[in-house]
């Protein structure tokens, strides 16, 4: 019989939504608390070199001022003594604001002015003047490529290159078709809307109250803890609304350290704020130089495959992706050398960005596919199929689950593209050239330990709680959906909190696992709740249930019905009364379960199609097409599901067409600091996208079958349209992005 409508899976909307669009939801930079003072940041500017001298007193003598930090004048701390690297960190020595004279990278912060008010440690902050002993820095990564070495081991997530299978070298020299050829990808910065931003509230009995933009409050916790030596119930750190991270808020910023530091000191509550142009002095996309060759027989089989690439990263750490991996695992290929290596510029460390690795390293592999295809003369849609890989050969395993080929399918008949002419320049609208071009994406399928609890009250109120976040990704909507379903209840009956360090433990979020982590613990906590109710149930005087099992019951409305005869049923209510118990309490911890899951690679795929059109005389270039086919797992809520993919196809035409924070190699500095001139994409340069989920079912990769969808829409994008300019213009840039003097020129 029919047991009850499920509610994942449905297109729910997001139950913050109220929230954010009356302007409730407050960000870490709107909490207010009596007494209030303001800091704010002076940055260096100077890349290298050391500070000669600091001269402060103008700004200390401006009315309001209450401190002016400097290095100098710091407190000391435990921190200074030795280094503390957080749940994010890469190997090294972790950047710490105010340690000494020492600049770093241009943009380091120098001082803190703080104040009364905004306006007053805003102006003294411009009359600090500080002079500097010049060092020669390096910010070029051409320039430092003869430098590039192998990175030290020490950031959690990455994976050194899988050791060389067969002879690629030997392959490619034999191979019928080949070509070798190297893609340049600039430095890409985060900017999400809301700055970084950090409220102290110095509470009456000393301890802090920390209103934080991060992607993991406990992890900030744990920061400021072993920074400041800090007991435990000393600090609290809270995040209850993101705007926009992906990726910039996984570490602890400099505005929480420079913000507590203030708030401990002065015994006053303390608000610093990044300035826009801030934003751009802490963590970005690196940029990279990849060398991709290949080797194919006549018919497009391939033969060799080398795929190289120097990222860079900072002096004083070893960040480090995963950017070669993924061409030893997308295609079937025998003959497989694989290299990575960092070169140290005097940036700021860069940072996990949407699809780390991903987004730059299978963008080179899938514009470098295209190219083979081209020079085999066969189609780019065909020459994937041709070599689809069944296996992963990099860890030889199979996958969990891999519907790649339906997305090829799929997209591709929604899109058209049997359909395509493949001469490039062939397709055209007036003057307007028309381009189709393909890529795949591929994204890994993680699931992290994780805590959550629930709380059932007799008035039938849920409250279930986790410390993870919500950047935007709809984490609200999801986990309070799952919460709903496993018991039964209304969604309006479910609370779901978050952002607070106080609550059960919960990884960062980021690597597109919170779903797969937090959710399948508020499912498996909500099953406990469900055992202790069905207990209860089946002592009711009369209980219809009284003989049954677990599995033979269901949860809806409120009820626990026979799955045989669901009009015998118990009240949640009922079951309560009779057992005495006003409310039900239970936590667990989620683990992964490694055994099984260590068996298989665990990935999501895509297949992205594009259509572009060239203005045959400017070269301006519009995308006026997108169709994106993900197989994903289980989607919980295709609403959101779709949103994160939107986002990430949006994304992926700004990489393609428009993002690339500029050095000026003379000063050392990001230059275009600013959203007028770091271009991203606008209502203008979006038209029609189209999402599609095709059915996956993966009961390896958590008990959800649910995989990260927030990375894998960007992961592919700016292939397709890279490709897709090429087939329009017949013109290979292999530089991103792909501006109109390039197009023109032929680059």
């Amino acid at each position: 019989m029919t047991t009850h409508t499920p509610l994942l899976g449905k297109p729910v909307s997001r139950v913050d939504g109220p929230l954010k669009v009356t302007g409730q939801a407050k960000y870490a930079g709107e909490f207010q608390a009596p007494g209030l003072t303001y800091g704010v940041v002076v940055s260096s500017t100077v890349a290298r070199g050391r500070i000669k001298k600091l001269e402060t007193r103008e700004a200390l003598q401006v009315p309001g001022v209450l401190h002016v930090f400097t290095h100098e004048n710091r407190p000391k701390l435990p921190w200074f003594d030795k280094s503390y690297r957080d749940e994010d960190s890469p190997a090294g020595s972790p950047f710490r604001p105010l340690y000494d004279d020492e600049i770093l990278y241009s943009g380091q912060p120098i001082a803190l002015v703080v104040a009364e008010t905004f306006e007053a440690a805003r102006y003294a902050a411009s009359l600090i003047r500080a002079e500097y002993s010049v060092k020669k820095h390096e910010t070029d990564l051409r320039a430092q490529r003869g430098k590039a070495r192998a990175p030290k081991m020490g950031k959690g997530g990455f994976e050194p290159p899988p050791k060389p299978r067969g002879h690629a070298d030997k392959a490619l020299a034999q191979s019928e078709v080949r070509i070798d050829v190297e893609y340049e990808t600039p430095v890409e910065h985060h900017n999400p809307m809301e700055m970084h931003a950090a409220t102290v509230v110095y509470e009456d009995d000393g301890t802090l109250t920390i209103y934080d933009k991060t992607q993991g409050v406990q992890n900030s916790l744990k920061y400021l803890s072993k920074v400041f030596n800090l007991a435990e119930g000393e600090a609290r750190v809270r995040s209850p609304f993101v705007g926009g991270a992906f990726g910039s808020a996984l570490r602890p910023q400099y505005q929480l350290f420079l913000a507590v530091m203030a708030s401990r000191e002065l015994k006053r509550s303390v608000r610093v704020v990044m300035t826009r142009q801030q934003m751009f002095t802490f963590g970005h996309r690196p940029a990279t130089l990849q060398r991709l060759a290949l080797g194919a027989s006549a018919d497009g089989t391939l033969q060799a495959l080398i795929h190289e690439a120097i990222s860079e990263t900072s002096r004083f750490e070893d960040y480090a992706e995963i950017i070669v991996n993924w061409s030893g695992l997308l295609y079937q290929c025998d003959n497989v050398r694989l290299d990575y290596k960092v070169a140290s510029l005097d940036h700021y460390t860069p940072l996990d960005m949407r699809a780390p690795g991903a987004a730059w390293g299978v963008y080179a592999l899938e514009c470098a596919m295209d190219e083979l295809a081209y020079a085999a003369g066969v189609d780019p849609l065909a020459l994937r199929l041709k070599n689809y890989a069944e296996r992963d050969q990099n860890a030889d395993k199979p996958f969990s689950s891999k519907e790649l080929r339906a997305c090829y399918h799929q997209g591709a008949e929604r899109f058209g593209w049997g359909r395509r002419v493949a001469t490039p320049r062939s397709m055209r609208d007036g003057k307007q050239l028309i381009g189709w071009g393909m890529a795949t994406g591929v994204w890994e399928a993680m699931q992290q330990p994780a805590s959550a609890k629930a709380l059932l009250s007799i008035d039938g109120k849920l409250t279930v709680s986790s410390a993870t976040s919500d950047i935007g990704t709809g984490t609200y909507t999801v986990m309070t959906q799952i919460a709903a379903e496993t018991l039964g209840l209304p969604m309006e009956d479910v609370t779901f909190k978050l952002g607070d360090s106080s609550l059960p433990p919960a990884p960062l979020e980021g690597g597109s696992w919170t779903v797969a982590s937090v959710g399948t613990a508020v499912k498996e906590v909500c099953e406990k709740v469900r055992e202790q109710l069905f207990k209860l149930a089946r002592k009711v005087r009369g209980s219809p249930l009284a003989k049954s099992e677990l599995e033979e019951v269901f949860f809806a409305g409120g009820q626990i019905r026979l799955k045989a005869d669901p009009t015998k049923a118990v009240s949640l209510l009922e079951a309560m009364r009779h057992g005495e118990v006003l409310s039900i309490e239970e936590q667990t911890m989620a683990l992964p379960n490694l055994s099984e899951q260590q068996k298989y690679t665990r990935a999501a795929h895509s297949a992205v199609f594009a259509e572009v059109k060239v203005d045959e005389d400017l070269g301006i270039i519009q995308v006026t097409r997108v169709v994106t086919a993900v197989a994903g797992g289980r989607i919980m809520n295709p609403k959101t599901a779709r949103s994160q993919v939107l986002g990430g196809v949006v994304w992926g035409i700004g990489m393609a067409l428009e993002e690339e924070s500029v050095v000026d190699t003379a000063l050392g500095r990001f230059i275009n600091h600013n959203l007028g001139e770091y271009h991203v994409p606008v209502n203008a340069d979006v038209r029609d996208i189209e999402v599609l989920f095709v059915d996956e079912d993966d009961t390896v990769v958590n008990p959800l079958g649910a995989k990260g969808l927030g990375e894998i829409g960007i992961v592919g994008v700016a292939a397709a349209i890279s490709n897709a300019i090429f087939h329009a213009t017949g013109k290979r840039v292999r530089s991103l992005p792909v501006t109109l003097d390039k197009v023109l020129g032929g680059h």
